[in-house]
């Protein structure tokens, strides 16, 4: 929530300016959506116009008129408070309390003891870039004629907007972590195209799910490629052999140009050098990786084809399922001030979600929202240094990943075994609880809220699947009467004690998985395919508004 406060000396003209059309006839219903009591109780949420406008005005303007109190700069109060345009609008309650939440806490009420300033929060819509705002205009003469202290307002504005964000569960513009936007042209492409997200969104799927899969930076260049997207590198000035930074794009359709995407415009964790620190370094691997480098630049075949070509046995499913677990375990050992040590947790696990997503979702479905709202937690304003220590580190956080998920993940077919995958998601979606509570715990509202919706979407999907795999019907040999209503026939689900007896070993977690495994025949737990109607019906909204922009041009944008 961005605060803008100015200050001036016409009451009147504020007021007038709020209530009517705006300069581009942006204004819609003005209207009041909180101030103080005396205001209030004369003024209730109609539409206001001109001559409500001017009476609010002369009804501020009283303690200033009868005492005549002067104020360097103008008495005049105001302050817009605006929100992203992807948050979407807030009801006239929410944007009430917030407008005097933030009064009390920047003095004007009397909360403090001191006298009351007259004020109003007025609201009449978005503004043409879509940002839902309320306007607050108050007096900076107190109802004693004593004028209201206005040092450090600006810095003081700043710090309670924070709290507020925190409070009403609001994008928190001064937190660790932050997500790369889009612009309005993209979103507008992505209606024109009937996608359900934008194409940075997509290609920045894609490209976790290649990073965290490879275990070197030539088999990223591969599994990038292979999965359909172009890839040109960045050389240093004057070399041919030293790669500083990479841009990616989508196959064009016929007619349009390729619209490139460095790795910092699709996320703060996708630049090279930071996808570089997951990876094994020798002399002989980057030697190889600019050969892959090269050969994709120039759209050659790649050079040496490597584990991106082998099916995983099957074997490793369980090996890395237990990964998966192994890292959630170290997670409950590590202080939530270790902000890279759970950015990586969540990369990694965006990185699963999203490699399951491009094996069955035909069209981005829950496992992709899981994998983006997942991906925003593993995004930082500021990463540490090599060698830099890291606040609240844990001697713990470390080596245990989820990248061998990923890998297996992104070799999968829908033939895969379906106590395998049931194990996985198990483990996966525990780890997302993990990264969940630790935003719970440090009072990251929003966080909270989008990740356990984004959670709910793949449960529902499951379960739904689940329950459509214990029911069977009638063969097509069976002779049925033509209007016969077939009766479905529940399967015996197997009891936790009889798979104890089955699979004698096995912990709780491996259990649980046999059992929802047990429900269907073979393939993944989740519903494939996943259609948006289908897939996405237990998430909240569809894609947000357009925000402003990070890049405007269809140049190539590589990250710096």
């Amino acid at each position: 929530m961005i605060p803008n406060i100015t200050q001036g000396d016409r009451m009147s003209g504020l007021m007038v300016y709020l209530a009517g059309p705006g300069r581009a006839n942006e204004h819609e219903e003005p209207h009041l959506v909180a101030g103080d009591a005396s205001l209030m109780a004369w003024h209730d949420d109609n539409e206001l116009n001109r001559d409500a406008a001017l009476d609010i005005a002369n009804s501020l303007d009283r303690a200033k008129q009868f005492y005549g109190t002067d104020v360097d700069g103008g008495h005049v109060f105001h302050c817009s408070l605006s929100l992203a345009a992807e948050e979407g609008k807030l009801t006239d309650q929410q944007w009430g309390d917030i407008a005097n939440d933030y009064m009390d806490s920047m003095g004007f009420t009397g909360a403090d003891g001191k006298a009351p300033c007259r004020w109003v929060a007025v609201r009449h819509g978005v503004s043409k870039n879509g940002n839902d705002h309320v306007h607050i205009v108050a007096s900076m003469v107190r109802d004693d004629g004593t004028k209201w202290n206005d040092w450090k307002s600006k810095y003081k504005s700043q710090q309670v907007s924070r709290e507020l964000e925190k409070k009403y569960g609001l994008n928190q513009l001064g937190e660790i972590r932050a997500e790369r936007g889009f612009t309005p042209a993209e979103q507008e492409k992505a209606r024109r195209q009937g996608k359900p997200e934008v194409e940075r969104h997509s290609v920045a799927r894609t490209v976790r799910a290649c990073a965290a899969a490879s275990s070197d930076e030539a088999e990223f260049v591969r599994r990038t490629r292979q999965e359909g997207l172009l890839v040109r590198p960045r050389f240093a000035a004057g070399r041919s052999d030293v790669v500083t930074g990479y841009s990616v794009a989508e196959r064009p359709v016929r007619g349009e140009r390729a619209i490139w995407y460095g790795g910092n415009a699709m996320g703060r964790d996708l630049t090279l050098p930071k996808l570089r620190m997951s990876w094994t370094s020798t002399p002989e691997n980057a030697t190889e990786a600019v050969s892959e480098w090269t050969a994709a630049g120039r759209n050659k075949r790649v050079v040496t084809p490597g584990r991106e070509t082998i099916t995983p046995s099957a074997e490793l499913w369980q090996k890395h399922a237990e990964e998966v677990g192994e890292l959630r375990a170290k997670l409950a050992a590590t202080p939530y001030t270790d902000h890279a040590a759970w950015a990586q947790a969540a990369r990694e696990t965006s990185a699963a979600f999203g490699a399951w997503s491009k094996r069955i979702e035909p069209t981005p479905g829950p496992l992709a929202d899981a994998a983006r709202e997942l991906s925003k937690s593993a995004q930082l304003r500021h990463y540490p240094q090599v060698g830099e220590p890291r606040t609240g580190q844990s001697p713990k956080a470390g080596i245990v990943s989820a990248r061998g998920a990923t890998m297996i993940l992104l070799a999968s077919t829908s033939k895969s075994d379906r106590a395998a995958y049931a194990l996985m998601f198990r483990q996966l979606a525990l780890t997302a609880k993990a990264i969940h509570d630790m935003h719970a715990a440090t009072n990251d509202l929003q966080r909270v809220r989008r990740l356990t919706t984004a959670m709910a979407g793949i449960t529902q999907a499951v379960e739904a699947s689940a329950l459509a795999n214990t029911v069977r019907t009638s063969t097509p040999d069976e002779k049925v009467s033509e209007h016969a209503v077939r009766t479905p026939v529940k399967v015996q689900e197997a009891t936790l004690e009889e798979l104890r007896v089955q699979h004698p070993g096995a912990d709780e977690e491996t259990l649980r998985a046999f059992q929802i495994a047990g429900r269907g025949r073979s393939g993944s737990p989740v519903p494939t395919p996943l259609t948006k109607g289908e897939g996405r019906a237990a998430l909240a909204g569809s894609m947000p508004p357009a925000r402003a922009p990070q890049h405007t041009t269809n140049e190539p944008d590589l990250e710096r």
